[in-house]
């Protein structure tokens, strides 16, 4: 089925903006894009890529053959897009070769393979897709790719590498890669890929490393179109006959369309309702994450998710002993972290941005001009974390239940150190080298202890409250570009 009958029956209302990623700055792609929310296709990225060589052959088309040779053993996920379990499709376990034969034998037209998942009864043929593999995690000496620029504000993959978002000690992952990251390769046939999702929590961008991909995005303002009347579940396949009676808005929806070809990257914003068809078989690397601009965003659906588990267990709530501790720990059974992992991650992004600003504020012997990219952006992190923190007021992070997180520990900790050193690189990046840097761990652990911050503030941080008062007290000292910050936050609310 080519791109014009998947469309049939659908409002296209117009096309998502393709932009040569040479000719746009950092600046100009937070401005335009990241902090308006808007999806873009990305083009010139891609040209010096090892997966570019070595997972295409010569004819363009993905380079199976060395999948199954280098990197064979992987146990992958792969997902059956015929079969649903629960709110998504149904998933098992193999290994990369055993996908890649898969592959072959349906590039093949043998029809049998599609019988090579046992059904649960639903459905009687099935398609298969790999998805999230945990490919960085897996061969970090093998660099398949180099991140773009854009893309580097990553605050979920960097506090990954260093912490387990949920670290609790009954609470474990199958193994170490699962849930390690969200860095991913996905691939697979032409004629299927992701169901219709919306990436309410995350950012996401997909780099096709080979084959073309038809994407259709749903703006949020209209994302209740695709759900049912009680918003509990929504289109699965849009290419696919909807139930219009009970999902009596979807006939409304208005989409923007985009063809993704071989080596462009799209950008995927927060909350945008999407689906995916390979066009032809595909490869891609894809990354979710989130930072400062789409911070809200993160805990909208955290908030959203716990309300959804409270309710679930309503009944229970009079004879259970701790019916909020239970309420957190289904949260972050179906939603990788709760309140407390949210409220720890914060706290420790912010006295890792309060330490950058203080730093990079004496590297730059109080030059203004000088300080205020960096400044700009570290203050724009605080205020966002602020503006969560004060959201999460009402929360079980309370007084009589307070998260009691160290500060003089934290920064103690080797983990902490290297998620510092990490958003240093990342600041470097974007805004250039500041003149204020260390020679290992020693001397930065050295220089933390004695700044002021660390010693005024006291040692723990243990509520939202709290933590607000945190960086309150610091920013005092950069009044004058906060007040400029919030400035131009209302004018673009307007």
């Amino acid at each position: 089925m080519d791109a014009n009958e998947l469309k049939k029956g659908l409002k296209i209302g117009g096309e998502i903006e393709r932009v040569n990623g040479k000719e746009l700055s950092y600046t100009d792609f937070v401005e335009r894009y990241l902090a308006k929310n808007q999806p873009v296709v990305l083009t010139g990225l891609m040209d010096d890529w090892k997966a570019c060589e070595d997972w295409v052959d010569d004819y363009g088309k993905p380079n199976l053959g060395f999948f199954s040779n280098q990197f064979g053993n992987s146990q992958v996920q792969i997902a059956d897009c015929y079969s649903m379990e629960f709110t998504d499709q149904r998933r098992e376990e193999m290994s990369v070769s055993e996908f890649i034969k898969y592959w072959a034998a349906l590039n093949g037209d043998n029809s049998e393979v599609h019988h090579i998942v046992s059904t649960d009864g639903c459905s009687d043929k099935s398609f298969l897709y790999l998805k999230d593999w945990h490919f960085v995690k897996e061969y970090p000496e093998y660099k398949a790719y180099e991140t773009p620029l854009f893309f580097n504000d990553d605050w979920l993959n960097l506090y990954l590498d260093q912490y387990r978002m949920h670290d609790d000690p009954d609470y474990q992952e199958r193994n170490e890669i699962c849930c390690s990251d969200y860095r991913f390769v996905y691939m697979g046939p032409k004629g299927w890929g992701f169901s219709a999702v919306a990436s309410i929590l995350s950012y996401s961008w997909s780099a096709n490393v080979c084959g073309t991909k038809l994407w259709l995005f749903l703006p949020p303002a209209q994302r209740h179109l695709v759900f049912d009347r009680h918003f509990k579940s929504s289109v699965y396949n849009i290419f696919e006959d909807v139930n219009h009676s009970k999902f009596p808005g979807f006939k409304k929806a208005i989409w923007l369309e985009c063809t993704q070809l071989k080596n462009e990257i799209i950008f995927v914003p927060s909350g945008w309702y999407h689906q995916v068809h390979n066009l032809e078989d595909a490869i891609s690397i894809n990354h979710n994450w989130f930072n400062g601009y789409n911070l809200d965003w993160v805990w909208d659906l955290l908030e959203g998710d716990y309300n959804e588990a409270k309710e679930l267990i309503e009944d229970v709530r009079d004879i259970c002993d701790d019916f909020e501790s239970l309420c957190q720990r289904n949260l972050a059974a179906n939603t990788g972290m709760n309140f407390i992992d949210f409220f720890t991650f914060i706290v420790r992004m912010s006295i890792a941005n309060l330490l950058h600003l203080s730093n990079h504020a004496e590297g730059c012997n109080n030059d203004y001009t000088a300080l205020f990219s960096w400044a700009e952006h570290t203050i724009s992190n605080l205020m966002s974390i602020r503006r969560v923190a004060s959201r999460m007021e009402s929360t079980c992070l309370t007084e009589d239940k307070p998260a009691l997180l160290d500060i003089q520990k934290i920064w103690r900790d080797p983990s902490f150190v290297q998620l510092y050193s990490a958003l240093s690189r990342t600041f470097e990046k974007l805004h250039g080298q500041c003149s204020h840097k260390y020679e290992g761990e020693d001397a930065l652990q050295n220089e933390i202890k004695h700044h002021d911050f660390i010693i005024a503030t006291g040692s723990v941080v243990s509520n939202s409250r709290s933590l607000i008062s945190l960086i309150d007290c610091n920013l005092k000292d950069y009044k004058l570009l906060s007040d400029k910050l919030l400035v131009d936050e209302r004018q673009k609310k307007r």
